[in-house]
């Protein structure tokens, strides 16, 4: 018997990898986060299948579901949204399952920062403008910040933000970034990224907070930094005519033991 984590994605059903796809129809148990899994990624499930919204759930009712199809030798797909490598609660429950000798497998999925930037059609990382993004979160009722991880100390390396579960901090948001981004620094909000009901809306850290309706309070995804509506930067030496290809395959089965660093 093993536990599947699967990372199910933003929203959208079909933005879910076919590895995860095949674990789910091959699983008599489902677990899933009902507040954010999409109900179209349940029909991967085989008839029959014992299927848990876990939303209202705490997590020792999630462990005895668990510990219920391991003493029955059924193997249980266990669904979070997005990527399963931040926020998804995945630490703790691995924690258990190591604590009880229960196998289990990690299935990543498209994160919700990703449909964001998609959705908007934007590069957040551009030559000589941004080469970073740090994912981050402002402090909330489920989890406070270490020490150290504020949004003022980020903004100071002048990366791409992506603040997540955020929302509803957007004045302080701005607050904290405005005296080191400046007021007319690109921010987007991306509300349901790849849901039917997605909206994008544009605008700098000294409009923004007029720009958002009153009905966006959570699953949105708060993305500033100047990298999105840069126009001017460079080109990157990647496609230039006469770049030095050495250490790109030519496809990619390409043995790479053929390349050695020395040869530059």
């Amino acid at each position: 018997m093993t536990v599947h984590f699967i990372g199910a994605g933003p929203g959208a059903p079909d933005l879910l990898t076919l590895r995860g796809r095949d674990l789910i129809a091959a699983c008599p148990v489902c677990l899933y986060a009902g507040s954010l899994v999409p109900e179209a990624i349940l029909s991967h499930c085989p008839d029959n299948a014992r299927i848990v919204n876990t939303a209202p759930m705490d997590l020792d009712a999630i462990m005895a579901e668990i510990e219920g199809a391991h003493a029955k030798g059924q193997d249980i797909a266990r669904l979070h949204s997005g990527d399963l490598s931040v926020w998804s609660a995945m630490g703790e429950q691995i924690r258990r399952l190591d604590a009880l000798d229960i196998p289990y497998t990690v299935t990543p999925g498209v994160p919700s920062f990703s449909a964001a930037a998609a959705a908007l059609g934007a590069e957040l990382t551009l030559p000589g403008v941004a080469q970073s993004v740090i994912l981050t979160r402002t402090p909330g009722r489920a989890s406070s910040m270490p020490e150290g991880e504020t949004l003022k100390n980020f903004a100071a390396t002048g990366a791409t933000l992506a603040i997540h579960l955020s929302i509803q901090n957007l004045g302080t948001v701005v607050a904290d970034l405005t005296p080191t981004y400046g007021p007319d620094c690109p921010v987007a909000i991306a509300f349901r990224a790849s849901w039917p009901d997605e909206q994008i809306l544009r605008g700098t850290l000294s409009t923004i907070e007029g720009a958002l309706p009153e009905g966006i309070t959570r699953t949105a995804l708060i993305l500033v930094g100047p990298a999105l509506a840069a126009t001017d930067f460079s080109e990157s030496r990647l496609y230039a005519t006469g770049y030095d290809r050495r250490y790109r395959p030519q496809t990619a089965d390409s043995p790479w033991s053929d390349w050695s660093p020395s040869d530059d």
